[in-house]
């Protein structure tokens, strides 16, 4: 166990967490395309003419990948970190990474089929 380390607090967190947050919204453009879809499927679903509890299903439901999103772009930062050069390792992190991406759209996708169609049946 580390002797000399440093004391994490509430604050010193919240900070680290938005310095990465806008970091990767500065420097990803995938993160970019995230967001842009994040407000606009947003608007969608408050426009919809839907019951509350389903509008903020639709909506809580786009942060699933956003977080995808980071998680691929911590992923890609290590992998990049470790080696630029072309490794099968590498590789295939990055390319989980960009699975968890694409999980996470199907699984987003499927909930608002799921809910459009609960909520247009009543």
């Amino acid at each position: 166990m580390a002797l000399n380390k440093p004391k994490y607090t509430l604050f010193k967190n919240t900070t680290y967490a938005l310095a990465g947050l806008a970091d990767i919204s500065k420097n990803e453009s995938s993160f970019k395309m995230q967001m842009l879809l994040f407000v606009v499927m947003n608007i969608v679903a408050w426009f919809l003419p839907l019951a509350f509890h389903l509008q903020a299903i639709l909506s809580l439901s786009l942060f699933i990948p956003i977080m995808a999103e980071v998680a691929n772009s911590a992923i890609e930062r290590v992998v990049d970190l470790v080696t630029m050069d072309y490794h099968e390792l590498a590789k295939r992190s990055k390319d989980a990474g960009a699975a968890l991406v694409f999980l996470s759209l199907i699984l987003t996708g499927t909930i608002w089929v799921a809910v459009l169609y609960i909520g247009f049946l009543q």
